[in-house]
């Protein structure tokens, strides 16, 4: 059984209290305390109950780490169009330089932690869909629970101010052992009825299809990838952590996440990532071509089989391969791939996968690695610049979030990306889920179209749509 330390945290609380008043602003106060293991979505229904505002949760596709945060200590916002990731890197470490941090455990995900993300194209025009979110969104959590190797660890943050008065460390310490008895229950399971199922301008999309397959027989544009949208209606407001719990349960291999901003939730399992640091290593992965899953193991091999020596998916993964490595090859050394791809096998949907391990050059910052990635030709397209000029003028949706990075980093420069595929955007009793498909020279429309349809199915299934 652990027990809260009190008293190191007020111990804690005065010294960076005295350097606020020293210094004459806002000092970090962060603390790392190891307890009894807890669920992680009860941890989430807690800070809703507790009534402490947005909250986060994600889990890594190897299940290694689960992070749920609750409340906000400090947020990273901008709408810049330019220097985002440069953004995010000052700001951030401009925090660090002064925090007073007391974690007394070398663990990733401990401590002070960002989650959060960036919109897929700034320059893109903004709609009143992602009106809650802004292009560059980060948080650092007033209480984060991470779960990792079988234990659970609470970080508690506060922004402590020059003219705070000690009392408040009475009222933080109230609040933080209120979380933890409402984490003690877990949220009841609520059924999401769906009422109504739109495909947002479909017509329209197929002829965007067609006019950039027609464009390809002309010039240089050799991939470009373009996402739709369908919008469900439901019988009463989404519960998210029932959300949560059905795609834990059904979308195994996956990058879960969920990440509130005021009345919206953008929710997804993707099973991408575009690039985790660990100390000195970097992983990635190139994940392009897809294929659905066999109603028998017999079909299911023969699909695999298939995709495995399809020349347009297996075209569309040695773009995303040639991207990838190039760019790992800018920020890391020791650039490991195998010679071809493998299957990932998903419930709903298979993909060709190729996995990526580099060391990582010692400037190289994970941010900054995000940016050179960022991005792949998995969404975009290639040549990329030109990929997004045509998505840019072409493509309805505006993606906000939707085929972005989104993950989180730690203060000790580690940290996991995944590129958020299906997924959707939560809006009371209401939601939007989005799917894209790669489009070269020789694609189907009908094809294309019915690619979209599969890649909806782990959203739709999760909201308790059907696939029509």
């Amino acid at each position: 059984m652990f027990t809260l330390q009190h008293t190191e945290f007020k111990e804690g609380f005065i010294k960076a209290l005295s350097k606020a008043q020293r210094t004459n602003h806002d000092i970090l106060f962060s603390e790392v305390c190891e307890i009894d293991c807890i669920d992680p979505l009860a941890f989430f229904g807690a800070g809703k109950k507790t009534e402490l505002g947005d909250r986060f949760f994600w889990t890594g596709s190897d299940n290694e780490v689960v992070i749920t945060g609750v409340g906000i200590n400090y947020l990273f916002q901008s709408d810049q169009t330019t220097d985002r990731f440069f953004y995010v890197q000052k700001k951030w470490q401009s925090l660090l330089d002064d925090a007073i941090i007391h974690n007394s455990y070398s663990i990733d995900a401990i401590g002070p932690t960002l989650f959060g993300g960036f919109t897929f194209d700034p320059l893109k025009e903004k709609t009143k869909l992602w009106s809650q979110y802004k292009h560059t969104d980060f948080h650092l959590p007033q209480y984060m629970c991470t779960i990792t190797g079988g234990r659970a660890f609470l970080t508690t943050n506060m922004l402590v101010h020059p003219h705070d008065k000690e009392e408040r460390i009475e009222d933080m310490l109230e609040e933080r052992r209120q979380l933890l008895q409402n984490a003690k229950v877990l949220p009841t399971g609520i059924n999401n009825k769906v009422i109504a199922q739109h495909e947002v301008a479909s017509r329209e999309w197929k002829k965007a299809v067609a006019q950039v397959v027609d464009e390809m027989k002309k010039n240089v544009i050799q991939k470009v990838v373009l996402a739709r949208e369908t919008r469900l209606t439901f019988a009463h407001p989404v519960q998210i952590e029932s959300v949560l719990q059905n795609l834990l349960d059904k979308q195994k291999n996956s990058f879960i996440f969920a990440f509130e901003s005021g009345s919206d939730c953008f929710i997804g399992a993707t099973p991408e990532r575009l690039v985790k640091k660990q100390g000195h290593t970097l992983y990635t992965t190139c994940l392009a071509g897809s294929m659905k899953r066999g109603e028998t193991k017999e079909e299911d091999d023969v699909l695999g089989k298939e995709l495995l020596q399809d020349e347009k998916n297996l075209q569309e993964h040695q773009y995303v391969v040639d991207m990838i490595r190039q760019a790992m090859e800018m920020v890391g050394t020791e650039v490991e791939l195998p010679e071809g791809p493998q299957l990932l096998k998903l419930r709903d949907i298979q993909h060709l996968y190729t996995p990526v391990i580099a060391a990582a050059s010692k400037e190289g910052s994970l941010l900054a690695i995000i940016e050179k990635l960022h991005p792949t030709p998995a969404l975009g397209g290639v040549p990329t610049e030109k990929a997004i000029e045509v998505i840019r003028g072409l493509e309805i949706l505006d993606r906000g979030l939707y085929g972005s990075p989104i993950g989180w980093l730690d203060y000790q420069g580690n940290g996991d990306f995944a590129v958020a595929l299906r997924s959707g955007l939560i809006q009371g009793n209401e939601a939007s889920i989005f799917a894209g498909c790669g489009v070269v020279k020789d694609s189907e429309v009908e094809s294309e179209f019915q690619e979209t349809k599969i890649k909806f199915r782990p959203m739709l299934s999760a909201l308790g749509g059907e696939l029509k």
